[in-house]
């Protein structure tokens, strides 16, 4: 088996990159890196310092000023990474409520996108990580030794996310989160910096008829 150094996986919202590069990254004993996790560290440190998320400057500032970190867990408590922000551990602070709704918007800003691009570069620099997001075969890490594009069907994407939701006790319906997924799509595949769209290079995996451990299986298969 080939061992690359950098493995990324994009996709768009929901078609599986967040489970498969887990359970891809424990098997290969390398670093599982969501870089989506950088974004909603800025967006924290942004309400934290009452900062208005509309204020493109502030924010670009913002993200150049703070260092991001992403560790192997250190605490069983249900995390698959350690996140910290300025020596602070906020991996459960940026999934608060508030984070969420404004990480998205914060994650548009090119200022913002740029400081984020080099620190997820200096994460990635150490080797052996399986690098989650939208654009790290394109942008973050074209040098990556293998990319994989995960892809799925709205319909399919907006059923896994409404099964979650389910079990977590969410009240939206399934036509909410398709609407949702679908909107997001639009968001990422248009915006002017680092548009979702798989590499030249990139391997297309369509997860829709596919289990999490077929999918591992067929991207494990491509480093024989």
């Amino acid at each position: 088996m080939i061992v690359p150094n950098i493995i990324a996986i994009d996709g768009p919202a929901a078609s599986g990159k967040s489970t498969i590069g887990e359970r891809l990254a424990q098997e290969m004993n390398f670093l599982y890196f969501d870089t989506g996790v950088m974004y909603r560290a800025v967006t924290l440190a942004a309400l934290e310092s009452c900062l208005p998320i509309n204020q493109e400057d502030e924010l670009t500032l913002l993200a150049k000023k703070v260092r991001i970190d992403v560790l192997p867990p250190s605490q069983k408590d249900g995390r698959a990474y350690d996140v910290v922000m300025d020596d602070k551990d906020v991996t459960w602070g940026i999934r608060k409520p508030e984070v969420e709704a404004n990480v998205s918007q914060v994650s548009t800003y090119a200022g913002v996108r740029d400081a984020m691009t080099l620190q997820q570069r200096r994460i990635a620099n150490r080797g052996k990580v399986v690098m989650v997001g939208r654009d790290i075969g394109t942008v973050v890490c074209p040098q990556a030794e293998l990319k994989i594009f995960l892809v799925a069907s709205p319909a399919e994407r907006a059923r896994r996310r409404f099964t979650e939701a389910q079990q977590r006790g969410g009240s939206s319906s399934y036509e909410e989160i398709l609407e949702a997924i679908l909107k997001r799509d639009e968001i990422d595949s248009n915006r002017k910096v680092a548009p979702l769209k798989p590499a030249g290079d990139a391997v297309l995996v369509n997860t829709d008829d596919l289990s999490i451990e077929q999918v591992v299986a067929r991207i494990k298969g491509l480093l024989e």
